[in-house]
């Protein structure tokens, strides 16, 4: 159970009865093998896993808030800071609690290293909506601009800190939203080249 109140999404009694090809089970519990590693994760260990990244994140964020709020708002630099670690921690947060009680998507049960990139693309999402001015809230404090910066410089060491993962950890993007957006700009690329290529073939027989 996470903060006390919220079931997993994929309790042991509804996988025992559960007609799904993908969910096998061994001596050690039930278990599905991932699409993007096509390793094997322990539903059981997957879910303990989110409870102790809330835990130590929930924690965090709740410093980070005592900081904050005892910090004078004249204080640009501090406060900017405080508030970029806010926006990481509460990412984390949100994204921890949506993938722990989904009861619908197989996909969300995936080792920690492809939770961990699945956060760290939010992350980076919400910063280019951010600087886009496409987000308003009061999670930007008086000094939006700085708090970007300060998102920008410690998001990824913020992330592997809270993960107690290793540098290399993040160093290969296992999500699909990665490839599909590296398989988009190829595309691009390849078209923007045909468009040159056919204009000075144009411009040649013309």
């Amino acid at each position: 159970m996470l903060a006390g109140k919220l079931e997993r999404g994929f309790p042991v009694e509804k996988l025992e009865g559960f007609s799904e090809p993908k969910i096998k089970e061994d001596e050690k519990g039930f278990y599905i093998m991932t699409l993007s590693e096509n390793v094997k994760v322990y539903i059981e260990d997957y879910y303990s896993f989110l409870e102790e990244l809330w835990h130590r994140t929930e924690t965090k964020f709740r410093e980070i808030e005592t900081k904050l709020s005892n910090t004078d708002r004249s204080s640009q630099d501090t406060t900017a800071y405080y508030h970029s670690q806010k926006i990481i921690y509460k990412i984390l947060l949100k994204t921890i609690r949506s993938f722990y009680t989904d009861n619908g998507n197989l996909g969300v049960i995936m080792t920690p290293w492809c939770f961990g990139t699945v956060v760290l693309e939010k992350v980076e999402t919400y910063r280019d909506r951010m600087a886009k001015g496409e987000i308003e809230s009061d999670d930007g404090g008086d000094y939006p601009y700085y708090v970007i910066k300060y998102i920008d410089e410690t998001y990824r060491k913020t992330l592997l800190d809270i993960f107690k993962f290793p540098p290399k950890a993040f160093a290969m993007r296992w999500q699909y939203s990665e490839l599909l957006k590296r398989y988009s700009k190829t595309l691009t690329n390849i078209s923007s080249s045909l468009q040159s290529v056919l204009l000075m073939i144009k411009s040649y027989t013309s």
